[in-house]
């Protein structure tokens, strides 16, 4: 009986934890971009593009691999258009802390006529929390994540912590 308690309470937190991602997200973004899950990802398919829309100094402290640093504050549409394939129907992923900045640069790769785009859902939060490997500046394996700040890293479950 205590272990059946014991899984129905973790499973509650579980579901909590989910459904605050959730609320979180629904509550910055209009969901204009519909969003792909980490579970739901080919990582072994090549043709798929990332683009990282955090700040230089998130990306070079980790980015998921083959990714393509864009940035938010100083995204340049047109500096991003030039890395992107002609094929406007080409998959294309973007990912930022949790899933909130990634919408608009997302929003705006689809305003160009790209009709392939998703928002990574948890951005590389939920990434590193499922396990997934990251890289870091020299494109080496790290445990370490930039978590954005204090409020915003409460959301990073696995891996280190950074706040440079």
């Amino acid at each position: 009986m205590i272990k059946k308690t014991f899984f129905l309470f973790l499973l509650s937190i579980s579901s909590f934890a989910q459904s605050s991602l959730k609320q979180l997200l629904k509550k910055y973004n209009q969901e204009t971009i519909p969003y792909i899950y980490v579970n739901d990802i080919n990582t072994n398919d090549d043709e798929t593009i990332f683009l990282d829309a955090r700040e230089k100094k998130e990306f070079e402290i980790s980015h998921l691999k083959k990714a393509t640093y864009v940035g938010y504050n100083n995204f340049n549409l047109k500096r991003t258009l030039k890395e992107l394939p002609k094929d406007k129907n080409s998959k294309i992923i973007v990912y930022c802390s949790l899933g909130v900045r990634s919408e608009d640069i997302a929003e705006k790769i689809k305003a160009a006529g790209y009709t392939n785009v998703f928002n990574l859902y948890g951005g590389i939060f939920e990434w590193k929390n499922n396990e997934k490997s990251v890289y870091d500046s020299q494109n080496k394996l790290t445990n370490k994540v930039h978590a954005f700040d204090k409020e915003w890293g409460t959301w990073l479950n696995k891996g280190i912590k950074v706040y440079e």
